[in-house]
């Protein structure tokens, strides 16, 4: 990456190359990430769509369900998308539909004891792999750079800073 920013010093001084600088390396970042959390994944079988799907469901605690409005919310895919994957998921016995007892016309998402399994597999070898890439970071530059990347997704994400 300095060689790159160099380069196009060198070449269009009339430009400010500094966002270069950051969003390269992010950038570039991304994609080990993205090779990172496949490795992961891939150890337990799951796809990235299928693990955001099941550690929402995680995430919401005992009895580890949600409506598929509330899915939606979380893993920002369409409707149509969304019952295509529990489907998928209901399938391979990682969740099951259940009537939601607070409107007879909906369902509720649950998670089964396999999809908690893997879930909680799946989320502690990618935090291996995560840990594997920050490595070279002290504490206290790895609670800087998240202070850092939260002033700067912020906006795109709609909180408050």
């Amino acid at each position: 990456m300095d060689r790159l920013v160099a380069a196009w010093r060198r070449e269009r001084p009339d430009l400010d190359v500094e966002p270069l600088e950051v969003l390269s390396r992010v950038s570039r970042l991304a994609r080990h990430l993205d090779r990172a959390r496949r490795l992961a994944f891939a150890e337990r079988d799951l796809e990235p769509w299928e693990f955001d799907v099941l550690t929402a469901l995680r995430r919401a605690g005992d009895p580890y369900q949600l409506s598929p409005g509330q899915l939606l919310t979380q893993t920002l895919v369409t409707s149509g998308t969304m019952t295509n994957r529990i489907d998928r998921l209901a399938k391979k016995g990682l969740v099951e539909r259940l009537p939601d007892p607070s409107d007879r016309r909906g369902v509720l998402v649950r998670l089964t004891g396999a999809g908690q399994r893997q879930a909680d597999e799946a989320l502690a070898r990618l935090l291996e792999q995560e840990r594997a890439l920050l490595g070279d970071l002290t504490a206290g530059q790895r609670r800087e750079l998240a202070a850092l990347l939260r002033v700067l997704t912020a906006p795109f994400d709609n909180i408050p800073i």
